[in-house]
């Protein structure tokens, strides 16, 4: 037991050795996975871009990076990492992330006074290096946000009588989510009329609110109601401001007593006048609203009770009628005093004089029987009914037999009072024209009754008019005109249509609609009348709009009246010249006559006016070319030689009228066809005077020399025939040439020595003539040329050439000297100069159609070349040299 004690303890020894061992050997202790964790502190300001800079871990730590193996810095929290900020794993830099710090966000519970921190765990690694640093990062605030009002429009009610300094809150103060002075700093009112001024005041916790204060009287019925605007203004550089719209309603207090239209009042009365008779009515008006406008008509304690029961007084509508039978012998004369009541108010006083007249077999009665509807002596009727539509019969009655009474109506209006048919003593009230209630709203009249002894009975009636909806509304214009550029931005005002409606009420109110033909660009507020257009305008797609626009009342049935609108979109310069084709070729026979028309270049602009005006000028080659400014012809100012320049190539430029111009070019190809005015040119022999040496022993069939010639012209143009068409020396039928390739054979032997010359035509096929050229061919027939200055005396000499007896193209293919034979040349030449002609023309359209793709290709790949009217040479030689890159 001892010994197996004694070796566990052995062996727990050398294991604490090797780690003393290991901890003395080693960078690092044991133990530096126990090291205490350090904390790091950064400053940022919230919004910053992707990728700014926030700190160096790694540097502000002190760590030696040439340590190997190197430190690897990581983030454990990977959702705030990927959030809000980036970690480079070896160097240890943190920069802002994609996703943009907003202090309000990440922090939007931390009280001002604590700020907003962005905590973080750092691990450096590998092992051997591992320590926790604690990064915070402190987010500073800016001024990122306006102040904003709970709600856009904030009622505030004021009495009219408030005193002047009266102070009101405006409880709906403005929020501003960011911190200290770019917090909300002051308020003020965008308009405040003369009588308002605004102070802020702050409270135990910092929080502003605006008051309303009263700086002038008030008066509601002056102005019932104030509307401006209240704006809201942080402590930003610049500052932010936050605006809503404060409604100050100016509420009614009873400032305004009642007072009587008339304080005066004389009525004269029968003393025979029925009961319920009106007498008069008194009027009263109280400026004020709801119950402080409430009027309450009573008598006054000076008029007798007896009086009173006598003149009944309504006392809401201050009508006095007859409530008993007047007794002529007690009073002719009474005085009644009316009081108009207001709440909390003096009464306003009215004097009421009734004087009785005294009659012996008492005045006539008048008994009203309405046919209308009828309250309290106010009769209403329609504004539609017809001329003569009854109102109310009226009856006379209290009349002696033998006594005549005289009955008519009193009072304005197209009334009339008749005696009705053989009724006697009966009266029919009717109208005499139809009423319009927009003219006159209610009539008063009075029917009165007089019979032979003086004695008068009147009966007061009021007539009210209905409206009815018998009014449409009204365009102040029927047709509207608007004018309107072309590209406007979308929504753009275009007018404000306004109709009228003498209706009242619900009648008069219009509605807007637009006709059915109306394109659906185009829109009409239902309430304003405010027509805009939904979109841009292009004049080239289409110039004008044509449509109706309804004005549509609320009446039953409803009414509708209809405006015509015409908007035309005016011109701007939008639009390039543009050419009909991308390029253009021209074929022109060469030594075509100067100033001719080579071709036309067809050009269009779709804008309208100056902006469609089209210039053409030529860009290069002027000297040689003209174009019409206009028409566009293309010209030569001289005569063209294909031998010279065959094809022109010129970049002709179209420029509008529209200021900017805008322009376009063209590339036009010249081609000039070929015509025959040139003749052959003898390349071979070199002269007249040159030769060559001929053995005499020269065997018939060999091929001596040849006459060789080119033609500048192309095609059957250029095509060469060769012939003898005289000779010195020689028998007839001794040579013989090759039309085609111009090869001179022997054809004979040569009997004598010495010098024999033939004279070679040279001709082309041209049409409608050929050309020809000729050359003297010499041969100096001698085994040697001995003595040179006598060949030359001899070619100098003048001597008279033989003309062959047949021409080039008789006995070309013959075997022997004596044996002609005509050779079908001709028709096969002009076959052949067909077929050369139609291969011409097929080579140059192939030609001209690679060229055209191979161009549309390019152009494909740039937009149009827009070149100014004018600039100098070298500008348009660098802009040709730009688009022959292209």
């Amino acid at each position: 037991m001892f010994n197996s004690r004694h070796l566990s303890l052995s062996k727990r020894g050398k294991i604490w050795g090797l780690c003393i061992l290991f901890l003395y050997t080693t960078p690092l202790s044991c133990f530096a996975n126990f090291s205490q964790a350090k904390e790091l502190i950064y400053k940022i300001k919230e919004g910053l871009p992707r990728g700014t800079f926030i700190g160096a871990i790694g540097v502000d730590l002190n760590l030696d990076f040439t340590a190997e193996p190197p430190f690897i810095f990581n983030l454990p929290q990977k959702k705030v990492s990927e959030q809000y900020v980036n970690l480079n794993n070896t160097t240890g830099e943190l920069y802002t992330s994609a996703t943009e710090i907003d202090r309000e966000t990440l922090c939007p519970d931390s009280p001002e006074g604590q700020g907003c921190v962005l905590s973080l765990d750092v691990f450096v690694l590998p092992q051997q290096y591992f320590q926790l640093i604690k990064v915070k990062i402190l987010i500073e605030d800016v001024n990122d946000n306006r102040p904003k009002f709970p709600m856009d429009e904030i009622c505030l009610s004021v009495p009219e009588n408030a005193p002047i300094n009266a102070r009101y809150a405006v409880e709906q103060s403005a929020v501003d989510p960011d911190l200290s002075h770019h917090g909300v700093q002051t308020y003020w009112l965008v308009n405040d009329f003369g009588v308002f001024t605004l102070d802020v005041e702050e409270n135990e916790g910092g929080e502003l609110t605006p008051f309303l204060i009263v700086t002038e009287a008030l008066d509601r019925e002056t102005q019932a109601e104030y509307l401006t605007d209240i704006i809201a203004e942080d402590g930003g550089i610049p500052p932010l401001l936050g605006a809503a719209t404060l409604k100050i309603v100016i509420t009614d207090v009873n400032d305004n007593c009642p007072q009587f239209t008339e304080s005066q009042i004389n009525v004269t009365v029968h003393g025979n006048t029925t009961k319920g008779a009106h007498l008069a009515r008194l009027y009263a008006f109280d400026p004020d609203l709801g119950a402080n406008a409430q009027i309450s008509y009573a008598y006054s304690e000076r008029v007798p009770r007896d009086t009173r029961s006598l003149f009944h007084l309504d006392r809401i509508t201050g009508m006095i009628k007859l409530a008993g039978k007047i007794d002529t012998g007690t009073a002719t004369f009474y005085k009644l005093t009316v009081l108009a009541n207001g709440p909390g108010c003096i009464p306003a006083v009215a004097t009421v004089s009734v004087h009785i007249i005294k009659v012996v077999t008492g005045p006539p009665a008048v008994i009203p029987r309405y046919i209308t509807p009828e309250k309290d002596g106010v009769v209403t009727i329609k504004e539609s009914e017809p001329a003569f539509s009854p109102i109310a019969f009226f009856t006379v009655k209290n009349i002696d037999i033998n006594q005549r009474v005289d009955c008519h109506l009193e009072g304005p209006g197209p009334f009339r009072l008749l005696p009705y048919q053989l009724f006697k003593n009966e009266y029919l009230l009717e109208t005499t024209e139809p009423l319009d209630f927009e003219s006159t709203q209610e009539y008063e009249l009075i029917v009165v009754a007089k019979n032979s002894r003086g004695l008068v009975i009147k009966t007061f009636l009021k007539v009210q008019v209905l409206d009815e909806n018998d009014n449409a509304p009204v365009f102040q214009q029927s047709l509207v005109e608007i004018s309107v550029e072309e590209n406007n931005l979308p929504n753009t005002f275009l007018a404000q249509l306004q109709a009228s409606d003498q209706d009242s009420e619900s009648r008069g109110e219009v509605v807007y609609l637009l006709g059915g033909d109306t394109p659906g660009i185009f829109i009409v507020d239902r309430v304003t009348g405010v027509l805009t257009v939904a979109t841009s305008l292009d004049r080239e797609e289409k110039e004008t709009y044509r449509f109706i626009v309804r004005a549509v009342d609320q009446g039953t049935p409803r009414r509708e009246s209809i405006a015509t609108v015409v908007v035309t979109v005016q011109d701007r310069n939008d639009n390039s010249p543009r050419f009909i084709n991308k390029d253009f070729t021209f074929f022109v026979p060469e030594n075509f006559p100067g100033y001719g028309e080579i071709g036309v270049l067809s050009v269009t602009d779709a804008d309208a006016g100056e902006n469609g005006w089209v210039a053409l000028s030529i860009l290069n080659g002027s000297d040689i070319f003209m174009i019409d400014t206009g028409r566009g012809a293309l010209r030569a100012k001289t005569s063209l030689d294909r031998e010279q320049q065959g094809t022109y190539q010129l970049w002709i430029e179209a420029a509008d009228g529209g200021e900017p111009a805008l322009s376009s070019v063209t590339m036009v190809t010249v081609l000039l066809l070929d015509v025959n005015d040139n003749p052959p040119i003898v390349l071979f022999p070199q002269s007249n005077q040159s030769y060559m040496l001929v053995l005499p022993n020269t065997v018939p069939g060999t091929s001596i020399t040849e006459v060789y010639a080119v033609d500048k012209d192309t095609g059957m143009n250029a095509v060469i025939a060769y012939s003898i068409i005289k000779r010195k020396g020689g028998e007839q039928g001794s040579f013989a040439i090759d039309p085609e390739t111009g090869n001179i054979t022997l054809k004979r032997e040569l009997s004598n020595r010495g010098l024999y010359s033939l004279l070679v035509k040279v001709s082309d096929h041209g049409q409608p003539e050929p050309l020809y050229s000729t050359v003297m061919v010499n041969f100096f027939v001698n085994e040697t040329v001995s003595n040179e200055s006598y060949i030359q005396s001899l070619l100098t000499r003048e001597a008279v050439i033989e003309v062959e007896e047949k021409p080039w193209y008789i006995g070309q293919l013959t075997d022997g000297p004596e044996r002609y034979e005509l050779f079908p040349c001709r028709p096969v030449l002009i076959a052949l100069s067909a077929t050369c002609l139609g291969l011409f023309f097929l080579v140059v359209t192939l030609t001209s159609y690679i060229c055209c793709k191979r161009f549309k290709k390019n152009r494909k790949k740039r937009s149009e070349v827009e070149i100014p009217l004018k600039m100098k040479n070298d500008v348009v030689n660098r802009k040709l040299r730009q688009i022959s890159n292209i």
